[in-house]
C-alpha cells in the first residue's frame, strides 16, 4: 500500500524535472554536395592505380618507409592516441554494469553522557564496531545517458584511428617525396657531370688550337667558364642532399649512416607513372582527415543526446550485505549479518538554466563540429583538384624540357661535326654546348617535379587505402 503513495508523490518531481528545460535541438548535418568528377583530372587512366603514385619500384623508398613505419615516433604518439581511446570507450562500456566491491571498518566511539547515580538504566559510554561488507550498485540507465555516452567514446576511437591513418599518410608521402628528390639530384648531377666533361674537352681543343697558334686565348677562356659553371652547379647539389639527408633521419627516426645506405641502393628508372581516374565520392571514405571529422560529428552528436536527456529521472539500484558486530570474536556469528536494499531516483527540479545551457553548449559544439567536417571535405576537395592539375602542368613540362634536351643534344652535336669538317667556328661550337649543359639538368629537374605531383596526388586522393 506503501509503494503506490510513494510513486505517487515522485511522479509530479519527475515530471517537473523532464521540464526543467525545452525540447532537444534540432541540429541539421547534411552531407556535402560534390561534383561527379574532377575538373582538372582529364586525361587520367581508369586501368591506373593510386598506389602506383609512389616509387614503390624504388628500394630506397621501401627500406626507409619500413623503418619509418616501425620506428616513427609521430606516428607511435598517434597509436598511443588509439589506446587511450579505446580505454576511455571500456570505461564508458563498463559504466553500463553493476559496480560491486567490498569494506571492511573497525569504528570506536565514546560518549559522553550525565546518568543520575540513582538510575536504573547503564549506557556503554566507549563503543567499538566491527564490519564487513559486500556492496552493489547500478544505473539502470532507463533514458540511456550512459549509452549515449559510449557511442561518444566508441566514435572517439574512429577518429584516433582516422588520425594515425593522416600520420602514415603524411609520413609516407614525405618520405616518398624526399626519395624522389634524391634520385632527382642523382639525375641531375649525372646531367652535370656530362656537361662538365663536354666542357672539360672543348678546354683541351680549345688550348690545343691556342697552342698551335691558330685560335686566339679568348676561345680557351671561354670553354674554361663553362667548366666552371658545371663545376659550381655540381658543388651546390652537396647542399640539397644534406639537407634531404636530414629530413630523412627526422621521419624515420634512424641515424644518418643507416639513411644514407638506404639512399645508396641501386635507383630504378625515372619513369612516370600514368596517373588514375578517381571520382570525388572517394575523399568522403578514404581521407583520413574527412574520415576523423566524420567521427569527430558522429561523437559531438552523442554527446549532445547525452547531455539532453541528462534532464530525465535518473534511477539508481544498490544493495548491501555484511557483517556488524561489537565484538571481534562475534564478528562470524549468524546473528552479525546485515543488509540492506535501496532505490533511488533524481531529477531536477529547479536549475536556474544550469542544464540549458549545458545543452546549449553541447549543441553548440556540434554545430562547430559539422562544419569542420564539411571544411574538411572542401578542403580534400581543393587539395585533389589542385594535385590533378599540378600532374597535368608538370607533365607538360618535363614533356618540354625532354624535348629541349634533346634537340639542345643533337645540336651541340651537329655543331661539333660541321666544326671538325672546318664549316662552323668555334664559337658556335661553344654556344652550341652552353645551351645544352643548362637543358640536360632542367630536364632531370622537370621529371623530378612531375614524380613528385604524383605523390601529391597520393596523399590528396586519400593513398591505396581503398585497395584495402
Amino acid at each position: 500500500m506503501r509503494t503506490p503513495a510513494i510513486l505517487s508523490a515522485l511522479l509530479p518531481a519527475m515530471a517537473l524535472g523532464a521540464c526543467v528545460a525545452g525540447p532537444p535541438p534540432e541540429i541539421a548535418t547534411p552531407a556535402p554536395a560534390l561534383p561527379a568528377e574532377f575538373l582538372f583530372a582529364a586525361g587520367s587512366s581508369t586501368d591506373a592505380s593510386v598506389a602506383q603514385l609512389l616509387p614503390h619500384d624504388d628500394p630506397a623508398y621501401q627500406a626507409l618507409s619500413s623503418q619509418a613505419l616501425s620506428g616513427s615516433p609521430s606516428l607511435a604518439e598517434a597509436i598511443a592516441r588509439i589506446d587511450q581511446a579505446r580505454a576511455g570507450a571500456a570505461r564508458a562500456s563498463a559504466g553500463r554494469l553493476p559496480e560491486a566491491g567490498m569494506n571492511g571498518s573497525v569504528t570506536g566511539s565514546r560518549q559522553n553522557i550525565n546518568i543520575p547515580a540513582n538510575s536504573p538504566f547503564s549506557i556503554e559510554t566507549e563503543q567499538i564496531s566491527y564490519s564487513a561488507n559486500l556492496v552493489a550498485s547500478w544505473d539502470p540507465d532507463i533514458f540511456g545517458v550512459l549509452r549515449e555516452q559510449e557511442r561518444a567514446a566508441v566514435a572517439r576511437i574512429d577518429a584516433a584511428q582516422a588520425g594515425a591513418a593522416a600520420v602514415q599518410l603524411a609520413l609516407l608521402a614525405e618520405i616518398a617525396g624526399t626519395v624522389i628528390d634524391w634520385r632527382t639530384i642523382e639525375a641531375r648531377e649525372t646531367a652535370l657531370q656530362r656537361d662538365l666533361e663536354a666542357a672539360l674537352e672543348l678546354v683541351r681543343l680549345s688550348r690545343v688550337r691556342e697552342d698551335a697558334g691558330i685560335a686566339p686565348g679568348f676561345d680557351r677562356v671561354r670553354a674554361e667558364s663553362a667548366a666552371a659553371s658545371s663545376r659550381s652547379r655540381l658543388a651546390s647539389l652537396a647542399s640539397e642532399r644534406n639537407r634531404l639527408a636530414g629530413r630523412l633521419v627526422t621521419l624515420t627516426a634512424q641515424p644518418m649512416r643507416q639513411v644514407l645506405d638506404a639512399l645508396a641502393l641501386p635507383a630504378p628508372l625515372l619513369t612516370l607513372p600514368a596517373v588514375p581516374a578517381a571520382a570525388p565520392s572517394l575523399l568522403l571514405t578514404n581521407r583520413p582527415d574527412v574520415l576523423r571529422a566524420a567521427a569527430n560529428l558522429a561523437a559531438e552528436d552523442a554527446e549532445l543526446a547525452a547531455t539532453v536527456r541528462s534532464r530525465f529521472p535518473k534511477f539508481d539500484l544498490s544493495a548491501a550485505l555484511g557483517l556488524l558486530s561489537f565484538d571481534l570474536g562475534d564478528l562470524l556469528d549468524e546473528d552479525s549479518i546485515v543488509g540492506s536494499l535501496a532505490a533511488s531516483v533524481a531529477a531536477p527540479l529547479l536549475d536556474f538554466g544550469r542544464l540549458e545551457a549545458e545543452i546549449d553548449g553541447a549543441a553548440a559544439q556540434k554545430r562547430a563540429a559539422f562544419q569542420a567536417y564539411r571544411g574538411a571535405v572542401y578542403n580534400a576537395l581543393g587539395e585533389a583538384e589542385t594535385s590533378y592539375g599540378l600532374v597535368a602542368s608538370t607533365d607538360a613540362e618535363a614533356g618540354f624540357a625532354i624535348a629541349e634536351r634533346d634537340s639542345a643534344e643533337r645540336s651541340a652535336r651537329l655543331a661539333n661535326t660541321r666544326f671538325e669538317a672546318g664549316l662552323a667556328d668555334f664559337l658556335t661550337v661553344l654556344d652550341a654546348r652552353r645551351v645544352a649543359d643548362a637543358s640536360g639538368e632542367r630536364a632531370a629537374a622537370a621529371i623530378g617535379r612531375a614524380r613528385r605531383a604524383r605523390v601529391l596526388l597520393w596523399q590528396s586522393l586519400g593513398g591505396d587505402r581503398q585497395t584495402d
